[in-house]
């Protein structure tokens, strides 16, 4: 069995917070370390270090770079595959691990062209085999089917791991810290004034609640329901194909086979029939609660929880018996 062998994670943060699921691949990644014998290595690509790197070590890093520049504030594909890039040249690696967000999704192809890498995309499983190698499981055929990836080749391998999978508590551990200040290519000049717009919703593929709705919620501006019991929970808003193609949501909250997949912790379909194409979206849900009028609606199949009624008496409800549980 090889020894020594280095596996490097791509921290991901917005706006200054750590994304949740940055930590969850630290943990994936110290588990498979600690089963070949390897090191973890946190990236974390900013403006300027900053405090969070114990918090990266109690999760699995044996060793937190921060990759600083001016123009690192936030996430452009352009400057962060041109400093990981650089990494790759000067430093040895077996695998690269990044959360499988838009973000991670992109980086991770941008990486595997620019350096003829192979890549395996939104992982919910590893594992290390007999040669002491590391297997991937990811889905396939819109979820009805794994595939298990095994590497060769040039390295590192490249892996996303799927949010909300693979989540460990924290260690008191050692670490090293090291802030290197490198520099970019003239591209990142161009970006420096970019002023990116975020919304204040959650992305639904990293929310740990999602509140869905589907064309029984009869209208955009019914939607605010939702948004309030999303809200109060501290979850995020999706939709079912149909309503995005009536405009009545944007595409980002789209969950289905030809939209987003989600693996929350709670799933809320509300006014949702539950056509295939949905449920090959959420159906990895830790717990699902359909709320239809129609008794026989597909969606019940595989709710955890059925509520048989109009979504307009029963979300206020919801709204309200929420607000008085999490206040006491």
């Amino acid at each position: 069995m090889s020894m020594n062998r280095v596996l490097a994670v791509v921290v991901e943060h917005e706006q200054g917070k750590i994304k949740p699921v940055s930590l969850e691949v630290l943990s994936a990644s110290r588990k498979l370390a600690d089963q070949i014998s390897g090191k973890v290595i946190a990236f974390c690509l900013s403006h300027e270090a900053n405090s969070q790197a114990e918090l990266f070590i109690r999760y699995g890093a044996d060793e937190v770079r921060f990759l600083t520049h001016p123009d690192l504030q936030h996430y452009i594909h352009e400057n962060y595959a041109f400093a990981l890039l650089r990494q790759l040249e000067k430093l040895s690696f077996d695998y690269l691990l990044l959360p499988a967000t838009n973000n991670g999704k992109e980086l991770s192809a941008v990486l595997s062209a620019e350096s003829g890498l192979g890549v395996a995309t939104d992982c919910i499983a590893l594992s290390v085999n007999d040669a002491g190698e590391v297997e991937a499981v990811r889905p396939v055929s819109s979820g009805k089917a794994h595939s298990t990836v095994r590497f060769s080749g040039k390295k590192p391998h490249i892996l996303s791991l799927r949010p909300n999978v693979f989540r460990d508590s924290p260690h008191s551990r050692q670490g090293e810290i090291v802030e290197e200040k490198i520099q970019l290519s003239e591209l990142s000049h161009r970006v420096r004034q970019l002023v990116k717009q975020v919304g204040s919703q959650l992305d639904i593929t990293e929310a740990r609640i999602v509140v869905s709705g589907g064309l029984g919620m009869r209208g955009p501006e019914n939607f605010k329901m939702l948004e309030e019991l999303a809200d109060v929970l501290g979850g995020a808003v999706g939709a079912s194909r149909p309503v995005v193609d009536n405009g009545w949501r944007d595409y980002s909250n789209q969950v289905g086979q030809t939209g987003r997949t989600v693996s929350p912790d709670l799933y809320f379909a509300c006014g949702i029939s539950g056509a295939v194409q949905h449920l090959a979206g959420m159906s990895s849900s830790r717990c699902i609660v359909a709320i239809n009028s129609d008794p026989n609606a597909p969606i019940f199949s595989v709710a955890d929880y059925g509520i048989v009624g109009d979504v307009f008496k029963i979300i206020p409800v919801l709204i309200q018996e929420f607000k008085k549980t999490l206040s006491t």
